[in-house]
């Protein structure tokens, strides 16, 4: 939905600390359909992407869930287990099957503090994902609701 890069783990996270931090993920799936969760849940996991298509929604009220964006091939799934207060801003469900990593928000915090220069990465590739998700839902939104729409590419 964007046309900006998506910020993915490969384009950000150096080798070594993108490998201590796969270390921590295990493999899951998730049938078409399943939502991974809802605005307001805690927010205690997140996942990479291996394989598959989530859509990130938003509730609008008196309305249907607005589409955000569309997450495909190592892009991240929730950015809310890294900042308190560890709930979820956006609802997330799985489009096509998914198969992804799967990671403990608990344990990767932990891994984060007990490393600075693993948790700067992370915390600069996290922070890159939340700022191209306000951009893409700030543009879907007046796409959706505004009279003129988002006016394009700013």
């Amino acid at each position: 939905m964007s046309s900006t890069p998506a910020v993915t783990i490969l384009r950000t996270l150096p080798v070594d600390h993108r490998e201590r931090l796969m270390g921590l993920g295990r493999e899951v799936a998730f049938p078409q359909g399943t939502r991974l969760f809802d605005e307001g849940g805690q927010a205690n996991r997140f996942w990479v992407i291996r394989t598959g298509t989530v859509t990130l929604d938003m509730r609008v009220p008196g309305r249907r869930p607005a589409v955000i964006e569309t997450l495909g091939h190592n892009e991240l799934i929730g950015c809310s287990w890294l900042f308190e207060p560890h709930t979820w801003h956006l609802g997330a469900e799985a489009t096509t099957p998914v198969r992804a990593y799967e990671f403990d928000a608990e344990t990767v915090r932990t891994l984060c503090r007990a490393h600075p220069g693993l948790g700067a990465a992370v915390a600069e590739w996290v922070g890159g994902v939340v700022t191209h998700r306000l951009r893409s839902a700030r543009t879907r939104l007046l796409d959706l609701y505004a009279p003129y729409g988002s006016g394009g590419p700013r």
